[in-house]
């Protein structure tokens, strides 16, 4: 059975004590760590002080904390076998090392040795300066704002692929197509060449990539980030951008901090509707403008369903929204694998259907529900994928709060796509391969976008059709329990 070999790293870049972890604690880490809390870019070169000895209560702490994650394994892991791990010799083997520990980093190492086991990217210790930094109060290292820029790493380099209208960053005159080589001072290619060969055979990569330098643009809003580019014709450009609000929808879950959810919609030349999705959150806002828009676009040649960039969410929206591609009853996405029972995503048909042309738009930074949308809808023939292979992060998890302060993700279920694929590990491969394109950028062009154009002009005879479903078949999505 194929896992994602990579394990929680924790890494000294370029100065920075960098936790990487995973969707969705891989996204909050890196940049909560990745700016606001490092260490100094290049420590003076003196002893580094010794970590100090834990005490007999952070000792205790600490094991009453390895054996809530074993219990927790133990309880739910969604393999009864454990990928063929004995794991009650697990236990024996590392908990009296726990008790043994004398640092901090000693004890952390073990536990995270005792998840690495499963190869799993949702099975993660987050430290407790992570865990605290993510449910951090309002009022302190706010990171409401970012600099406007939206960022892929592409041979090394940090790409700016987008610019958002109206602010201050286009107003100083960043352009797609430039590239990043400092923040507040902080070489970026350097730590970004560590994080390429950690991660260099991983379907993580991309999103960790990207992430260890948008992490960095962010802040609280009206606090200036001092960037320097390299512009179009090689020239050095120096800004400093004034942080913006995060566009979008504000919504929060839980105890994770406060997600912007972007939702954009509109039709293209050549009858084209596009819809694009930075997560999917929000649904009583989302939902009733993707239903409005695909509405609208009913009558298109085509329909673009842009994933890029989206971090996953919530399944049962992810089923709705395929509603209004596929006619058939009783199709599913994909199967989702728990302890006690197995669920099926299964579509329910909107009344009206669109049956022309489909393309998903994916890159290395779409995840988890995301990928299944693209790779449910791939596996039923539906729609052709374009873009760059996706994260492979695919599986559903819960964070608990150890005794010792620390956080613990564990993954509860497994999820394959409607063709029996794994995702997990592995990300959906796309039908037609399209990464971002320096020159295409400087340009003005999106050529992921005009790749997907393409293929709908080319398949347009069987465009714009719109269907009847079964009578009696309702707007409501549905989730088939097999006990």
């Amino acid at each position: 059975m194929p896992v994602l070999e990579s394990t929680p790293v924790i890494r000294r870049i370029d100065g920075f004590r960098q936790y990487v972890l995973t969707v969705p604690t891989l996204l909050m880490a890196i940049s909560l760590l990745g700016s606001g809390c490092a260490q100094p870019a290049k420590p003076p070169p003196i002893a580094q002080p010794v970590e100090a000895r834990l005490s007999p209560d952070q000792q205790r702490l600490n094991v009453e904390s390895f054996d809530l994650m074993w219990d927790r394994i133990h309880d739910w892991y969604w393999d009864p076998e454990f990928g063929g791990l004995d794991w009650p010799a697990v236990k024996a083997e590392l908990r009296p090392k726990v008790e043994q520990a004398e640092t901090m980093s000693q004890a952390r190492a073990i536990m995270s040795d005792l998840v690495s086991r499963f190869g799993e990217s949702h099975l993660n210790l987050i430290p407790k300066e992570v865990y605290e930094a993510v449910g951090r109060p309002e009022g302190q290292g706010k990171r409401d704002g970012d600099a406007g820029i939206d960022v892929r790493v592409e041979a090394g380099q940090a790409l700016v692929v987008s610019v958002e209208e109206g602010t201050p960053a286009e107003e100083a005159g960043v352009r797609p197509g430039w590239i990043i080589e400092r923040i507040n001072e902080k070489a970026v290619a350097e730590a970004l060449s560590v994080v390429e060969a950690e991660f260099r055979d991983k379907t993580l990569k991309d999103i960790v990539l990207a992430k260890s330098v948008l992490g960095r643009l962010e802040g609280a809003v009206g606090e200036p980030v001092k960037v320097t580019f390299r512009d179009g014709e090689d020239r050095e450009r120096v800004c400093s951008i004034e942080r913006v609000r995060k566009r979008g929808w504000e919504t929060r879950m839980g105890h994770m901090p406060a997600m912007y959810v972007r939702f954009d919609s509109r039709r293209l030349d050549g009858n084209v509707g596009y819809v694009s999705l930075s997560n999917f959150m929000n649904p009583v806002q989302v939902m009733p403008a993707y239903n409005e828009a695909m509405e609208a676009f009913l009558d298109a040649d085509g329909v673009i369903v842009d994933l890029r960039g989206n971090d996953g969410g919530l399944a049962a929206m992810v089923m709705g929204m395929c509603g209004w591609f596929i006619p058939d009853r009783e199709q599913y996405l994909g199967t989702m694998t728990m302890r006690h029972m197995t669920l099926k995503l299964v579509i329910a048909p909107r009344v009206q259907t669109f049956e022309g042309p489909l393309v998903v738009l994916v890159d290395g930074l779409s995840a988890s529900a995301s990928e299944f949308m693209a790779g449910g809808l791939q596996a039923l023939g539906r729609a052709c994928v374009i873009g760059s292979r996706t994260a492979g992060a695919a599986l559903p998890s819960q964070f608990e709060h150890l005794p010792n302060g620390d956080g613990f993700q564990y993954a509860f279920g497994n999820y394959v796509a409607a063709d029996g694929e794994r995702l997990e590990g592995i990300g959906v491969k796309p039908d037609v391969e399209v990464r971002p394109d320096r020159k295409a950028l400087l340009e003005g062009r999106d050529c992921v976008l005009e790749a997907a154009t393409a293929w709908i002009r080319q398949k347009r005879p069987a465009g714009g059709r719109s269907t009847q479903a079964p009578e009696g078949l309702g707007h409501t999505n549905a989730l088939v329990v097999e006990e």
